[in-house]
């Protein structure tokens, strides 16, 4: 147990749920993966989805034994992840029709994880040197002038991460103590570009789109299956097609679920859905854990957020405040909006849900947020300060120990010669 304490040190809470998060997401990836079973080696599926939890186990414990302040080299990685976006949009591989993986030395990963992070570090740092009374409120500028490139160049291929990014940094200039001018002004702005946007996506025709913005006629189509799904139908109406395919089936599986489910493996819409075993996972865990299921996995990350908040209100310094907030955000926000999808609350976003869903940069990446909040917990909170003090008192009572034994021996032996 004193081993154990050692090595998981930081916030005991943020360790359980993170063990909760890979522990369904192991079940529930192995029985979602079933098409993908036809395709390869009946174990290839979950083995390299286990790799990948294993291998951000390792990234958490490498990430919560650094010091808070360390992160904030990663602010100047925003140029860099700018710079792999582009690329990515040149030359990356393209799935369902978007270019957001870029190949380098046969590694294949996501820009747009990069420049997530390293944009809420950035926004961090930039709010820790924020004075409210500065007249001219360089620090919004500051980041306004990195976020707007960020999520401009990430939206040509990603609305939903563009969006929720964008989110996550309004929030924390909110909390931030942005003057409240600029993020009135702000508001108004986003409000006016995102009906001008949605306007031109539902009323300019679909030809024209496709020449300008290809993209855009792929969000179109959501946007319009999403309004036709809300019309009021019968089941004698009701007919499969392409548009509604994922969507009907996650209503199926849900409905199926009840409230205690189906147990685990035994999922029929697995073999339906195309993204089961990722952007639509959370319908499969209600089909087999049912409504409680679905429930339990809700609250692990409302409770992950919530207890973000109570290490940032313990941190005396600014950084580590603002870090662990947009890491708390960034994954809850992209939780909820995974789960909104699956019971069709949102259109169709392509969210996976974090820890959960099958993937390998996004999976990575998530598992930095959580190394930075359980880093935070364990340097910038008292209680965390004062249980790596107590261990490090151990540690000094274990070595001096050892060294009273290896004295007594070396005297010991000695003796008999």
């Amino acid at each position: 147990m004193d081993f154990v304490n050692k090595i998981f040190r930081g916030d005991r809470v943020v360790w359980m749920i993170f063990m909760f998060l890979c522990l369904i997401s192991i079940v529930e990836v192995y029985s979602a993966s079933s098409t993908l079973t036809y395709r390869a080696n009946y174990w290839e599926p979950i083995g390299r989805h286990t790799m990948f939890l294993l291998v951000g186990t390792a990234v958490v414990l490498i990430a919560h034994s650094v010091k808070p302040k360390y992160f904030s080299i990663l602010a100047v990685m925003v140029p860099i992840a700018w710079g792999l976006l582009i690329v990515t949009k040149v030359m990356g591989n393209s799935v369902n029709g978007a270019d957001r993986w870029l190949s380098i030395g046969g590694i294949t990963f996501q820009p747009s994880e990069l420049a997530k992070l390293s944009l809420i570090v950035f926004t961090a740092f930039v709010l820790s040197k924020h004075k409210e009374k500065d007249p001219k409120d360089k620090c919004f500028f500051w980041i306004m002038g990195f976020s707007i490139p960020t999520c401009t160049i990430i939206l040509l291929d990603n609305f939903s991460t563009a969006a929720l990014l964008f989110v996550t940094i309004y929030i924390m200039m909110f909390i931030g103590q942005i003057s409240g001018k600029r993020i009135l002004q702000l508001t108004g702005l986003m409000f006016i570009v995102l009906s001008l946007f949605v306007s031109c996506l539902i009323f300019v025709p679909s030809d024209t789109i496709n020449k300008i913005f290809p993209r855009g006629v792929t969000w179109k189509e959501r946007i319009k299956d999403f309004n036709h799904d809300k019309k009021d139908i019968t089941d004698s109406t009701i007919a499969f097609s392409d548009d509604n395919y994922q969507v009907s089936h996650s209503k199926i599986a849900i409905t199926r679920g009840g409230v205690f489910g189906k147990m685990p493996g035994n999922s029929l819409e697995r073999d339906f859905l195309p993204q089961a075993y990722s952007d639509f996972i959370f319908a499969i865990i209600i089909e087999e854990m049912g409504f409680l299921g679905g429930i339990f996995v809700l609250l692990l990350y409302v409770i992950l957020f919530i207890r973000a908040g109570i290490i940032a209100n313990r941190c005396e310094r600014i950084f580590p405040k603002y870090l662990v907030i947009g890491s708390a955000l960034i994954i809850v926000s992209q939780a909820l909006a995974n789960m909104a999808v699956a019971v069709n609350l949102i259109p169709v976003t392509g969210q996976p849900l974090p820890l959960i869903s099958r993937g390998g940069t996004s999976t990575l990446i998530t598992c930095v947020y959580v190394g930075i909040i359980l880093s935070v917990s364990r340097f910038e909170n008292p209680k965390g300060i004062q249980r790596e003090v107590a261990i490090a008192l151990e540690s000094e009572e274990e070595k001096r120990e050892a060294n009273e034994i290896a004295f007594e021996e070396e005297n010991i032996n000695a003796g008999e010669y």
